[in-house]
């Protein structure tokens, strides 16, 4: 089996090259499962740099999602020939991940593909499309509905995460605000079924008033950092901002005068570790309400071969939208 290898030299430096392995190599663990997608997303691009990111232990096989056919099964919830997916569970960081024609898991990460979802549909949405759909229905559970007056913010809109919220929200019938730092991505927003584009440099300016008009409905933040905070103080009374991203920085440079005086929620979005019930709904909802026609235009294609060069370039803020990692399709 062919399997992108990223192994560590004597200098501690990292080096991530396409080999031929026995499966015997594969990790100890219940199901087997021919890989037929991945994708690449952030911590995969670490992953592939010189300094290895988030891996635990090498040699190693990055890769933080997939889809596939059950190969073999120890497990009674499944049987081969069963289509799964897999996102989360530090598959790709502390355990062999996507980037292999074959990958070995436990049973309880896997998820049942959901009916009239492709193993090429479901990674073309993977990791990245997965946290969004979370991020969505965390706004809704919290009292969101399509009906509100203001639109909806999504910030990073031209990333894996935002691309894939701006869509399903589309969909669903809200209108929604997209925010970008490149004008060269508005078409592409708009496309997707954004109303407003927003210029990154409005939302950049350090926060001068805790409490500002009441823009947003509510908001799928893909930011962090001072992003977050100024968009806090202009979220509408009882509103929620659904946060799953760190690329502006941990810190939070904000006052609790938000969530005091206008009830505003944050709710924190974690792929990793979600029950299988939230997984599952999440899948079904993606399957139902994600329009499928859009995602082409979120997608690009990607070997085994071309990942350690596109690994680079996503660290880099290169890359736009999805890129799906043809396997054993």
């Amino acid at each position: 089996m062919k399997a992108l290898i990223v192994e560590k030299g004597e200098d501690g430096k990292t080096n991530a090259a396409v080999h031929d392995i026995e499966e015997s190599r594969l990790p100890d663990a219940d199901v087997t499962v021919a890989v037929e997608y991945s994708t690449l997303n952030y911590k995969d691009g670490l992953c592939l740099g010189p300094g290895g990111g988030l891996v635990r232990n090498y040699p190693h096989v990055p890769g933080i999602d997939f889809a596939g056919t059950v190969e073999s099964s120890e497990h009674e919830c499944y049987k081969p020939g069963d289509r799964v997916v897999l996102t989360g569970w530090r598959v790709g960081e502390a355990h062999w991940g996507g980037y292999a024609e074959k990958a070995r898991v436990k049973a309880e990460w896997l998820v049942p593909l959901p009916d009239g979802l492709t193993t090429r549909q479901a990674m073309a949405v993977g990791t990245a499309g997965f946290t969004a759909m979370l991020a969505v229905m965390a706004l809704e559970d919290h009292g969101l509905t399509p009906d509100a007056p203001e639109p909806v913010l999504v910030t990073g809109a031209s990333g894996g995460v935002g691309s894939v919220a701006v869509a399903i929200l589309a969909n669903l019938g809200y209108k929604v605000a997209a925010v970008t730092g490149r004008s060269d991505n508005a078409q592409y927003l708009k496309d997707l079924g954004a109303t407003e584009i927003v210029d990154r440099s409005e939302l950049s300016e350090t926060v001068k008033r805790p409490l500002e008009s009441e823009r947003w409905a509510g908001c799928v933040d893909a930011v962090g950092g001072p992003m977050l905070a100024r968009v806090l103080g202009q979220i509408v009374y009882g509103g929620s901002v659904s946060a799953v991203g760190l690329a502006g920085g941990a810190d939070l440079p904000a006052t609790v005068i938000p969530f005091l005086l206008r009830g505003v929620n944050l709710l924190g979005i974690d792929s990793v570790m979600q029950p299988y019930d939230n997984r599952l709904r999440a899948w079904q909802r993606i399957a139902s309400d994600l329009p499928m026609e859009k995602l082409e235009s979120m997608v690009q294609s990607a070997k085994l071969e071309d990942l350690p060069d596109l690994g680079a370039k996503i660290l880099k803020g290169q890359v736009k939208g999805r890129v799906l990692v043809e396997i054993g399709a």
